[in-house]
């Protein structure tokens, strides 16, 4: 049996009752009951006055994402999203496969190269996940920023959900569902082999993790094919319990589309995108900064 990736005396700790009612309690008290309350006006996302800062750091506190909206509109300049970033101790950049050479990846349609072959580069919907999912344990994917600089003529709307309500469901329902969800071997990638070349070796790790300064972790995706879930009954049925909470109406799902100058700044909560049309006029793009880092003091 593979071994929980959790320590005792964190409210995490599935065994840790009194401490998981009273982090819970506090956790759901005053949360915000609409997406309109994450947004937070500024004038300058790459330098935040303290108010803009002290607003958008205490809905990421509280809700681990907050929603920034400058005046930039469409200003390419990669330094906008860096700068924001670097305000709340996001610095250490994932040079994952699809980015720049500075660490940035330009999200949109790419036609005739390899990346088409990635949903994230092409308009269709990209399902529930995590950024980074397929990453290993020691460069796993804490914050992340979706900067707009055009919006799509239609669609291309996101779906957000704080991943510690995620817990919170899942641990209401059944408490064996987080101990089978933090198990080393709960979610397996398989390898990424393209043309007969290993991109990437197959993973495996738990969907729940206690990060080593005390907050919760989450890495998951809601992908059928190419995944490899824990056959254990319980595993199962937690993977299909988070399903179900995913599709459902729930007031703690918020949903918005991106216009140009607005951002998501977060400690990669779940999301997806719905599928989404271009033309001539509107053509979506967004930079996509991942992070091995939280946003700090949260």
């Amino acid at each position: 049996m593979m071994k929980s990736t959790v320590d005792t005396f964190t409210p995490f700790d599935p065994d840790n009752e009194t401490g998981y009612l009273a982090w819970r309690e506090q956790k759901l008290h005053a949360y915000p009951e609409n997406i309109e309350e994450l947004i937070v006006e500024v004038k300058d996302p790459g330098r935040l006055t303290k108010a803009e800062h002290a607003a958008i750091h205490a809905r990421c506190r509280k809700t681990n994402m907050a929603i920034y909206a400058g005046p930039g509109g469409s200003d390419p300049d990669k330094a906008i999203p860096k700068a924001l970033g670097e305000q709340f101790g996001l610095t250490q950049l994932d040079r994952n496969m699809g980015a720049d050479d500075d660490g940035v990846t330009a999200l949109k349609v790419v036609e005739g190269e390899w990346r088409n072959t990635y949903i994230p580069y092409t308009n269709r919907p990209i399902h529930w996940h995590t950024d980074g999912y397929y990453n290993t344990a020691t460069e796993q994917i804490r914050g992340l920023i979706l900067h707009c600089l055009s919006a799509a003529a239609r669609g291309g709307e996101n779906a957000l959900l704080d991943h510690e309500i995620a817990y919170i469901h899942l641990r209401d329902a059944n408490p064996d569902y987080i101990r089978a969800l933090m198990k080393t071997d709960a979610m397996t990638i398989p390898a990424n082999i393209r043309e007969g070349e290993e991109i990437r070796p197959a993973r495996s790790g738990p969907v729940f993790s206690v990060l080593a300064d005390g907050p919760l972790h989450m890495r998951y995706t809601a992908r059928t094919r190419s995944i490899e879930w824990s056959a254990e009954p319980a595993t199962q049925a937690a993977v299909n319990t988070l399903v179900a909470f995913l599709d459902s109406p729930s007031a703690y799902i918020y949903r918005a589309t991106l216009q140009p100058g607005q951002g998501l700044i977060c400690n990669n909560v779940l999301h997806d995108r719905s599928g989404f049309d271009d033309d001539d006029e509107h053509t979506r793009q967004l930079y996509r900064l991942r992070y091995y880092q939280r946003i700090a003091d949260t």
